[in-house]
């Protein structure tokens, strides 16, 4: 075999699947995410707008398993969006989703380390700075990124089915309960729930974060090459690794609806979120305490342990992500060659390093910079993560109906219908996400309330900033291609190979 190939066979459907639903960090979406899209965006109504958004990203699957079908790479996106719109595209797309998965793990590392101090010093009175677990785990991570891929779906395995299983046994006893005022359909999917307060306000920051927790999905087709069938294990990793974050979002968040009441639902996540009278400085707390309120204070117990392994999983989960990226570009000729071989254990090394040395530089510049774990580096970097894959997302969708204009061969829904319903979808999902990006990143002119209608696109120079760098990234990508015109003759053969 040679060394600029990624071991075949090494990884099945529920081996994909694994790590992708791990990098999508369910727990942390639940306890995270779903309260402040229920108080600042529409309510009880946060379980339809997960529900939504899930269906549009399955329209989105429909083209992408259709691509995949034809096209089997590490570096996914970019090879899609290349087959379909030539290669500077490709290479633009790669350099953007670079930009997705190194951002979305340093956002994981800011979280884990503000959550592992928090509760280190509780538990055990080892007061540490974040920084210090932050670095332990990146030691683990980059060490099992080193070894065959096939050991990290093992550990990421273990870790999302326990993960995944606290989420449904709460869920479920919630929901068999009834809660204070019974299961309300109505208040949480019909659709003029769902978008009361229009895009502009509620339930276009509902979407928003709605979007934003299923980045991670996507990476199904990264992991072709070492599939034992690329051509069945990616479609059914894809739409199973959809259809269960879909569904595991939409039920959780129903059932935290339903244990606090439809009706009384945000006098309920702030009781349930404040400390000191700050709504929403412990979101946590609303899962936790509902947990501790119908299963048991056991239940809160293990997951606030298993949020510290969900955030791990995700760092391991992006980081092989980031790393077959890097792989891939080697290998096209967009980066040296040395990023496009591999070590006896089939991973890539060059790119495994890289994206180590990148988190590490950043992670020890916010540490120098006494900046905020979980309010600096975990909110900004996963706010441009969310604008950056949904960019990419669109490209693709574009890319496969081109693709499959010039080249026949698939039929209507899967190669027109789906993927541009997507692009309609997945575009209004990007709109939301940078109108309402002040919400997301904390980054807003001074005296700017960002929960209010009127405060969309209403951004700080340091939002602005963050909220372009995809584009820029995916713009110095496209230059780069157009310039080195040997490179992309290399780029060319991978893709078409």
């Amino acid at each position: 075999m040679s060394n600029t190939e990624l071991k075949k066979g090494r990884l099945g459907v529920l081996g994909i699947v694994f790590f992708v639903v791990a990098a999508s960090a369910p727990l942390v979406g639940m306890t995270g995410a779903v309260p402040v899209a229920m108080l600042a965006g529409n309510g009880a109504a946060a379980p339809g707008a997960y529900l939504a958004v899930g269906l549009v990203l399955l329209l989105f699957s429909v083209g992408y398993t259709a691509m995949s079908s034809r096209v089997t790479n590490s570096g996914a996106f970019f090879a899609y969006v290349g087959r379909g719109l030539g290669t500077n595209a490709g290479v633009a797309s790669a350099f953007a989703s670079l930009v997705g998965y190194i951002t979305i793990q340093l956002a994981i590392y800011g979280f884990f380390g503000g959550i592992v101090a928090g509760e280190m010093a509780a538990r055990f009175a080892i007061d540490l700075p974040w920084y210090v677990w932050t670095l332990l785990a990146w030691l683990i991570v980059t060490g099992l990124s080193l070894l065959s891929v096939d050991i990290g779906a093992k550990v990421l395995g273990v870790l999302m089915i326990l993960e995944v299983l606290s989420l449904f046994v709460t869920a479920i006893v919630i929901l068999v309960s009834g809660g204070p005022e019974g299961m309300n359909f109505g208040a949480s999917f019909s659709p003029d729930q769902i978008f009361v307060g229009g895009f502009a306000g509620g339930a276009g920051i509902a979407i928003a974060f709605a979007f934003a927790s299923f980045i991670g999905f996507e990476a199904t087709a990264i992991y072709g090459e070492e599939s034992t069938n690329p051509k069945r294990a990616v479609p059914r990793a894809t739409y199973w690794a959809i259809g269960l974050i879909t569904v595991l979002f939409a039920i959780t968040s129903f059932a935290m609806v339903t244990g606090m009441g439809a009706s009384k639902i945000f006098d309920e996540v702030i009781a349930r979120s404040a400390i000191d009278e700050v709504p929403l400085a412990n979101p946590a707390g609303v899962l936790f305490s509902l947990a501790d309120q119908y299963v048991g204070p056991w239940m809160s117990q293990v997951m606030s342990i298993l949020v510290i392994s969900s955030l791990f999983a995700g760092l391991l989960a992006f980081q092989n992500a980031s790393g077959r990226y890097f792989f891939a570009l080697g290998r096209g000729g967009v980066l040296p060659k040395r990023f496009g071989a591999t070590n006896k254990a089939g991973a890539p090394v060059a790119g495994v390093i890289l994206t180590s040395v990148l988190a590490a530089a950043v992670m020890i510049y916010f540490a120098v910079m006494a900046l905020d774990p979980v309010l600096n580096l975990f909110f900004w970097m996963s706010a441009i993560t969310a604008i950056a894959i949904i960019f990419v997302e669109i490209l693709v969708s574009i890319a496969v109906v081109v693709h499959f204009m010039k080249e026949g061969g698939e039929n209507v829904w899967r190669s027109k219908v789906a993927p541009i319903a997507a692009a309609v979808g997945l575009a209004l999902g990007l709109y939301l996400l940078m109108s309402r990006f002040n919400l997301l990143a904390g980054t807003v002119p001074e005296g700017v309330d960002p929960s209010l209608p009127e405060s969309a696109w209403q951004l700080n120079s340091l939002g602005w900033g963050l909220v372009l760098t995809p584009f820029i990234a995916a713009l110095i990508g496209y230059v780069y291609a157009m310039v080195n015109k040997k490179e992309n003759a290399s780029l060319v053969k991978d893709i078409l190979s």
